[in-house]
């Protein structure tokens, strides 16, 4: 598999390790602010991916969704780790129909773990949520250099909590100066240190409570994802997120 990376922060050069450490090939890296000696080029075009199988995408939020249209118009398959871009997930979507041999994968967080803690956090909504007795709300800390907030993932959680939490419709993730709602959930956000990543539900009643958290160690397991993704979508043509490559992981055990 000849892969190019496009962003080259620090998950760009994770997964610049992992997939060597796996015997792919890097055949170009993209990133218009990096002085590392490994870019290949500054500027995002066909000619500068070296006919890559597929493009890892770490870049930036400020410029995702043109990295993304470039993907489909060209028709070159591509992971996207990048999150801030969600809220445009169904344009891109009716954009491709143009393109249909495109082919994308995203999430807001390529870790294994963390697309089962999900499916753990939706049964546990759901039975919680049932009960009348239980509250819910969540938090997620990153390191003082994450560009956006809240993350990527802590999104995707509190979407399957209101999916599957009776009585809960609305997420507010700003500083409340207010009594919260009783169909709202607060998704909180800290920001400081080197923390890879932490994701916390709390489900809390007058009696008890109960939390369940995903801590990153490192960012390995999300390159790792990342990396598998991308073996997983070269042949596939349509929009994927990490869920649909799981379920196949899993079924194929």
């Amino acid at each position: 598999m000849n892969i190019a990376i496009v962003g080259f922060g620090k998950m760009g050069n994770k997964i610049y390790e992992v997939a060597n450490s796996k015997h792919y090939n890097v055949v170009s890296i993209v990133d218009p602010y990096s002085k590392d000696e490994k870019i290949n080029s500054k500027e995002l075009k066909k000619e500068s991916l070296n006919n890559c199988d597929v493009v890892i995408d770490f870049s930036h939020p400020s410029c995702i969704q043109e990295n993304i249209k470039f993907y489909i118009s060209n028709e070159i398959p591509a992971v996207i780790g990048t999150t801030g871009w969600y809220d445009e997930v169904e344009n891109l979507k009716v954009f491709a129909k143009d393109y249909p041999n495109s082919s994308i994968i995203y999430s807001g967080n390529f870790s294994i773990g963390v697309s089962l803690y999900r499916e753990v956090v939706k049964l546990a909504s759901s039975l919680f949520g049932k009960t009348g007795s239980y509250d819910v709300f969540a938090n997620e800390i990153h390191h003082r250099e994450k560009a956006d907030s809240p993350s990527g993932t802590a999104k995707l959680i509190s979407d399957i909590i209101v999916e599957n939490f009776d009585g809960k419709d609305k997420v507010v993730t700003e500083r409340l100066d207010r009594k919260i709602e009783p169909n709202e959930i607060h998704v909180s956000s800290t920001r400081g240190g080197w923390i890879p990543g932490t994701h916390t539900v709390v489900f809390d009643s007058p009696f008890d409570s109960v939390e369940l958290t995903h801590r990153a160690r490192t960012r390995d397991g999300f390159a790792i994802g990342a990396v598998l993704a991308a073996n997983w979508l070269i042949g596939k043509k349509g929009f994927f997120t990490l869920d649909d490559f799981v379920e196949t992981l899993i079924n194929n055990r």
